[in-house]
């Protein structure tokens, strides 16, 4: 009975991991909330009273998730830690390595458990004998679906990305036709916006308030989005810089092209449209329509003469 204790415990402790790890990512600055939570204090703050200020989350999950993926790094490919790395930046997340590695080591000790479980539970249990059954699936998702879900948040921060080009860069010209430089105009941008391009910008803003030249920080800024148009946009830029062309018509080249692109993407999509509605036509909409259609003839057909030749 104790060995089942512990494992559900440690069942529900996996669970919280990778839901709280999977969040993590998603919250804002904790420390520079709780700083300004305590800010506008008169009694001083002890580091105690900072520390307990912290949500549940922060204190215990992620501190074990990081030290989980820590031991696990250490057995991983360099070139993995890289690829991860990329990624979460790509996805505008600031969760660490460490932390998800150890979310998807949670999530294959989830379904390992499931099969220690089987192999424990008294005789008559619905998991006796079922230890692999459950096991491996959970294993499995529990593995993958960190970089499932990692996946989908790099599209779609892309998409909003490229949703948003098209306009920005119409800001941009205007600003820049008005007379403020191209930093002024990503800086208007960023203050106007609140999306993942202006944030990408006040990224770029920052790091040449910090001294970086702005050429190396906007290629930064599209090696991180992952955005093929950024990526010719930046190169635009840099060039038009180098060789002194006019930043205003570049800026409204590059408008047009991404109206352009937009569009097609658009009609891509649309023409994409009819052969992703075949399959849930062809499983849920025309057989109710069978039985709908069918299914009074088939009961007429049951009550005559040659339906009791087949069902008597």
């Amino acid at each position: 009975m104790g060995w089942i204790i512990l494992g559900v415990i440690v069942v529900i402790v996996a669970i919280v991991l990778v839901i709280v790890g999977l969040r993590a990512g998603e919250e804002v600055d904790p420390i520079q909330m709780r700083m300004e939570a305590f800010a506008d204090r008169a009694e001083p703050v002890t580091l105690e009273e900072i520390e307990l200020s912290q949500p549940l989350s922060q204190r215990i999950f992620i501190p074990m998730a990081r030290r989980i993926g820590e031991m696990v790094l250490r057995f991983t490919p360099q070139n993995a830690i890289q690829n991860t790395t990329i990624k979460l930046e790509m996805a505008g997340k600031s969760m660490d390595p460490t932390v998800f590695w150890g979310l998807r080591v949670a999530g294959v000790a989830l379904g390992l458990l499931f099969v220690f479980l089987g192999g424990i539970v008294p005789e008559g249990s619905f998991l006796k004998g079922r230890g692999l059954l459950f096991g491996l699936p959970m294993g499995f998702l529990g593995f993958f679906l960190p970089e499932l879900w990692l996946s989908s948040q790099i599209t779609r921060r892309q998409n909003a990305v490229r949703k948003a080009m098209p306009d920005a860069l119409d800001l941009l010209t205007i600003c820049v036709e008005a007379g403020l430089g191209f930093d002024a105009a990503m800086a208007k941008v960023n203050e106007k916006w609140d999306n993942e391009l202006a944030l990408a910008f006040g990224r770029v803003i920052r790091e040449v308030q910090l001294g970086k030249l702005r050429r190396e920080a906007l290629r930064d800024m599209a090696d991180h989005l992952g955005v093929p148009e950024m990526t010719s946009f930046v190169a635009a830029v840099i060039q038009s810089e180098q060789l002194g062309v006019s930043m205003a018509n570049v800026l409204r080249i590059q408008s047009e092209q991404m109206r352009i692109r937009r569009r097609q993407a658009a009609e891509e999509e649309a023409h994409k449209a009819p052969i992703k509605m075949l399959f849930p036509m062809a499983l849920l909409i025309f057989p109710s329509i069978m039985i709908v259609l069918m299914g009074p003839a088939a009961l007429i057909l049951m009550q005559s003469a040659l339906g009791a030749m087949f069902f008597h």
